[in-house]
This record gives C-alpha cells, structure tokens and sequence, in this order.
C-alpha cells in the first residue's frame, strides 16, 4: 500500500486533544482524516476495524465515561481503582488487537507490550534485565513479593539505600498515586505526594502537592492505595537546573530519539501539570558536555535502548533521571502515551526536524516498507553535536 493510500483508525475519545494532534498530523502529511473508535464503544463490544486499517490505539483518559467503565468509581479526581482500571484496559487492548488482525488490519501498538507498560514492576524489571540503568526497587518483577500495606513499605525504608524512597501505584500514571516518603531523624517520616486524603478516608487527585509529616496519614494513604498493587524505587538525587530538580522526557519513535524536554520542579515530582516547568535543553546539553558525558550516547542512547525492549510499539515516552552532576542516567519509566508535548519539535539530527510528536509518527507510519526503519540508521549527529 503507497503511503497516500494508507487508512488509519484511532481507538481514542473523540474531541480529546490527544485524537486532535494525531489528525492534525495527518491532514499535514497529505494524508486522509482518521476515522476515530469511541473508547466507550471498544468497553462495551461494539468496535469494528476494516481491512487495511492501520489502527492507533491512543489514550483512554479525561473522559469521565470511560472512566467509570474502567475503574469503576463515579469521580475521575478519585485515586483508587487502578488495579481494576489495568485488569479492564489490558483486556479491552487484547481484543481490538484481535478484531483488527482479524480484519486483516495492522496495529502501530503491541498489546502484550501494553500491558507491560503499564505494570510498572514488568517494566522495571524487562528494563533491568536488559541491561538498562534502573532505580534499584525490591517490587520489581512478577516475582516480587506483593507491598501490602503501611508496614512493608516502613521496612523499606530501613534499609540500606532507601531511607528516601518513591512510592508508587503498579498501574498509575500523571504521578497519580505517587508519594516521594523519606525517614527523618527519631524515626520520623514524611511524604510529598499529590494526593489528597478526605476526611472519610478517600483519595483524589489533586493539582497541589501535599506534604505529609503525620506517619499514621501516611499510613492511612498507603494503605488504601496497596489493593491496587504498589511499586517502590530508590530516589535518586537529581540533577539541578537554576536550583530546581531536572530530568528529561525522551520521545522514542520507531526507534529514535526524536523529541525531548527537560522538566524542572521545586518538588521530588516533575510533573509539569503538578506544577512543574519545561526547563532548558540547552543548558542541560551544555552540563552534560561539561560532565564529560555524550549527549548522544549517555541520554538518547538509554532510552533508545529503554524502547528497543517493546519492538511493537511504534512511540513511547522515556523519563530520564540524570544524577547529581549530570553524570550518570537511569531510566525511571517507559510510558505508552507519553507523546502530550504540545508545540515541542524534533531535535536536530532527529530525522524529525520541524515536526511535533504526532508528526512524527505519522511519517514513521507510512515510511514504505522497503525502506531501511529508523531504529536502524546510524544517528548523524556526534557526541556533542545537536542529536
């Protein structure tokens, strides 16, 4: 099939921003309008795919309808829920994967990868056993023994490495459910997290970050989050930039480092819609150089190698955690929708130039098979040349 004559379908909620960049991006390549699956209609079984169709599946959040399908609580803002969320997402995933090949149609997302991607303890450990710098975590892997409360994560932290840990849900995502605890002097603890715990003892999400310094509020947060399944990592100290934490989204498509930002932040957590700020890539290129690092092999290179661990799916986004000084990397997620970078455009050298996220994949999409992928072409650009 000639790139023009290519079809695409996106499996999104129609309206939302995610679905309006991808079309954007097409209308831009010349190409013909997606046509959109409901998110709703995939939860209910009503979803149909056509023969040639090459199918996106995108992001199911900010609907509260799919929402509830999915985790079964009526508020979205609320925290809980996450391990049904996951359990329904994965299976819903498996069988659009199914009816698209079925109609003889091609998936730009593998759905056993998914599933891994969203299972921060699977994902940490494919990562780790691949050789890809990792925080050190005592839950990553099947075989990890399950966090069950308060109490396993106390131990945690008496142990040697961890008096600071982050405290993660399994399945979350937009450091919903995160908590950065560290142990004080006296046996004391304290936790800065997004979450916001009401009286009667729900969760909700929340856009202002919250700090705890009462063990039994912790407690009382951490266990009610544990039934959905907990992931917990060393935290590592970041590198600075103007006095603010720093650390990196990647974009990897078909294999590439196309697109990246630098995330700063006054608190443990990035995030830029906890507050957090796009930081200056520039500068973090210029530390990097003056570390005695390459910018191409010490900060692409990992999440290049983060990404060529899920083969099947055509983007993800890689959070990138320099330490202090900037000399040395882990990665600390690999994210299936990690493609939301409004107005950001490939680096140089990228093959990406001039292109946002979305773009971006769309040109990898239709690049015709014959010609050699991306994942396998030699970067131009050197160690401390833009890459």
């Amino acid at each position: 099939m000639s790139p023009a004559a290519r079809r695409f379908a996106v499996v999104g909620v129609p309206g939302n921003r995610r679905v309006a960049f991808f079309q954007h991006a097409l209308r831009a390549a010349g190409l013909p309008k997606a046509r959109v699956v409901p998110w709703p209609d995939v939860l209910r079984g009503r979803a149909g795919f056509a023969d040639g169709e090459t199918v996106r599946i995108d992001s199911p959040g900010e609907d509260p309808e799919v929402d509830r399908l999915l985790r079964g609580v009526e508020d979205p803002a609320r925290v809980e829920g996450t391990g049904r969320w996951y359990a329904r997402f994965t299976a819903a995933v498996l069988e659009v994967a199914e009816s698209v090949r079925a109609a003889g149609g091609a998936l730009l997302d593998d759905p056993a990868e998914i599933a891994v991607l969203f299972d921060k303890r699977l994902c940490h450990e494919r990562l780790a056993t691949a050789g890809v710098a990792v925080p050190p975590s005592p839950t990553s892997g099947a075989g990890a023994p399950a966090v069950r409360g308060w109490d396993e994560v106390r131990a945690v932290l008496a142990e040697p490495g961890y008096r600071r840990a982050f405290v993660k849900l399994a399945h979350g995502s937009s450091a919903s459910g995160v908590l950065a605890v560290e142990s004080a002097g006296g046996g004391r603890v304290r936790a800065v997290t997004s979450v916001e715990r009401a009286p009667d003892g729900r969760l909700f999400n929340s856009l202002r970050l919250r700090r705890y310094t009462a063990e039994p509020e912790i407690a009382a947060i951490v266990d009610a989050l544990a039934p959905d399944g907990l992931h917990i990592e060393r935290w590592l100290p970041k590198a600075g930039q103007h006095g603010r934490a720093a650390d990196l989204r990647v974009v990897v498509v078909a294999g590439r480092a196309t697109h990246a930002v630098v995330r700063t932040s006054r608190s443990p957590l990035t995030n830029l819609h906890l507050g957090g700020r796009r930081g200056e890539l520039a500068e973090a290129r210029a530390a990097v150089r003056a570390a005695g690092r390459s910018w191409r092999d010490d900060v692409l290179g990992p999440c290049e190698r983060a990404a060529r661990r899920f083969p099947g799916t055509l983007c993800v986004g890689v959070d990138l955690l320099p330490a202090t000084g900037w000399r040395r990397f882990a990665v600390g997620e690999v994210n299936a929708f990690g493609d939301l970078l409004p107005g950001l455009t490939g680096l140089p050298g990228s093959g990406s130039e001039g292109l946002d996220t979305y773009a971006a994949q769309v040109a990898a999409a239709v690049r015709p098979h014959d010609e050699e992928p991306a994942c396998t072409k030699p970067h131009p650009a050197g160690p401390d040349r833009p890459a």
